[in-house]
């Protein structure tokens, strides 16, 4: 082969690669906006829904706000296209369906209780999903490299635990029935939302930099080996901790989140099935042992196991019973938007909303609301196990898994499957500090997913 003939085959690999880089990440960014507007449409249609179900009539100053909400999915969309073209295309169009699904039924309860302006949930559910789009916009755009986070793990660490202890403190704490809330004056927010991310973060670093003290071999026993009695202490604390909130905070489902997502972070990172059974067996005991001595898990055990108990179906059950009444009006096919009446149940428009769209949407409208849950945890683990460093795996993993146990403990609440815990159902329900922390977890994944499909992979063979 001539020199010429060498450099016209160098030239056209160039112009190959060059052409592979461009078109990739547009295919994936086309995909991301066919999908964002599929997810817009249906939002569009649901509110219309309500609206014509709920009042009969078609407001359009609702549409108005709902177009702002669209504008600033698009825009985020445009800074994926500039700063992120690699990033997973199904994570933005997932995240903005269930909210735009959230929104409509909040909207559709104000309609039925006569809320109106700013006292109206939708209104500032609006405006919190406004305000958790740019901050998800920030950092896609200021977090280059999510790598950074490695070096401070420690202080995400305190960040995360300060989080937790911030209701404490005199003057911002708001008693409640858990104490997880804060008052900063013009408004309130719960910071053990924003205490998961960091505490992610922290578990990432921690179990990349003690994973090989982790997996030293242990005793074997009933076909798995067993870590040593000194490797036990990090789960042991992780346990006091959780245990720890549940008492002073009077909140089961940070807890049981917190310590769930290190166990699943933990097996991740060490592979060993005997983590997993003494996390779980740890929990388990917690919880037997809470329900036994604290009144309020205790009640919540006993509104699980008999709900429908005369002494308790007027009171402290009333809710729960409530809700599933609501799922079994609604049926396989549901009473239509804007045609039930989830108002009945108690502030159905948080800790209730899965059941509230159960009824008007039916148990195809819950089963597909699942598979989109289902969908955004895969790719999110799917992120996390094609990486190549190991903080990001465990980053991904570990935040992809925290949503999915988040719904699991609201669906098997609501449904009685398990006791209901104080936890919100991710993008769905009324708040703004779940929707502006899962909104940071989307963006999260999207910088991870985009320098995995970007970094260069070694191909042997």
């Amino acid at each position: 082969m001539t020199a010429t003939q060498t450099g016209q085959v160098t030239a056209d690999t160039a112009v190959l690669r060059a052409l592979r880089r461009i078109r990739v990440p547009q295919t994936q960014r086309n995909r991301e906006l066919a999908l964002l507007i599929f997810a817009l449409v249906i939002t569009g249609c649901a509110v219309a829904l309500v609206q014509l179900g709920a009042a009969g009539v078609i407001d359009p100053k609702f549409f108005i706000y709902c177009g702002g909400l669209a504008a600033l999915s698009i825009a985020l969309h445009i800074v994926l296209r500039l700063r992120a073209r690699d990033a997973d295309p199904f994570v933005v169009p997932i995240a903005t369906l269930l909210t735009g699904l959230g929104i409509a039924m909040i909207y559709r309860l104000d309609v039925a209780r006569g809320r109106h302006g700013w006292e109206a949930f939708s209104t500032r559910q609006l405006a919190w999903a406004a305000i958790a789009v740019v901050l998800a916009i920030a950092v896609v755009i200021l977090l280059k490299n999510y790598r950074v986070l490695f070096r401070y793990t420690y202080v995400f660490g305190f960040a995360g635990v300060l989080l937790l202890v911030l209701p404490f403190i005199p003057g911002l704490g708001i008693d409640a029935n858990a104490s997880v809330w804060v008052n900063l004056g013009i408004f309130s927010f719960q910071p053990g939302e924003l205490a998961k991310i960091a505490l992610a973060i922290f578990f990432a670093g921690y179990l990349v930099r003690t994973r090989e003290s982790l997996t030293s071999t242990g005793t074997r026993f009933l076909g798995m080996t067993w870590p040593r009695a000194r490797e036990l202490g990090p789960l042991l604390v992780l346990w006091l901790i959780s245990m720890g909130i549940i008492v002073l905070q009077r909140d089961l489902g940070t807890g049981v989140l917190i310590f769930g997502m290190f166990v699943a972070m933990l097996y991740v990172a060490t592979g060993k099935t005997s983590w997993v059974v003494i996390g779980v067996v740890l929990a388990v005991a917690g919880a037997f042992a809470a329900s036994r001595v604290l009144p309020y898990v205790g009640s919540r055990f006993d509104n699980w196991l008999d709900p429908f108990n005369p002494d308790r179906i007027n009171g402290s059950s009333y809710q729960l019973v409530q809700g599933i009444f609501g799922l079994a009006q609604g049926g396989l096919l549901g009473t239509g938007l804007g045609q039930g009446r989830p108002y009945l149940t108690p502030v159905a428009e948080s800790d209730y909303i899965l059941p509230a769209l159960g009824e008007e949407l039916g148990l195809i409208g819950v089963f597909a609301i699942l598979c989109l849950y289902m969908v955004f945890t895969s790719r999110g683990i799917r992120v996390g196990l094609a990486g190549q460093d190991d903080f990001g795996k465990l980053l991904a993993t570990g935040l992809s898994f925290t949503i999915a146990l988040q719904v699991f403990i609201m669906v098997g609440g609501v449904t009685r499957l398990i006791p209901l815990t104080g936890l919100t159902t991710p993008f769905l329900a009324a708040g703004g500090s779940s929707l502006v922390a899962n909104w940071i977890i989307v963006a999260f994944l999207l910088r991870i997913s985009d320098v995995v499909r970007s970094r260069p992979r070694v191909v042997i063979g």
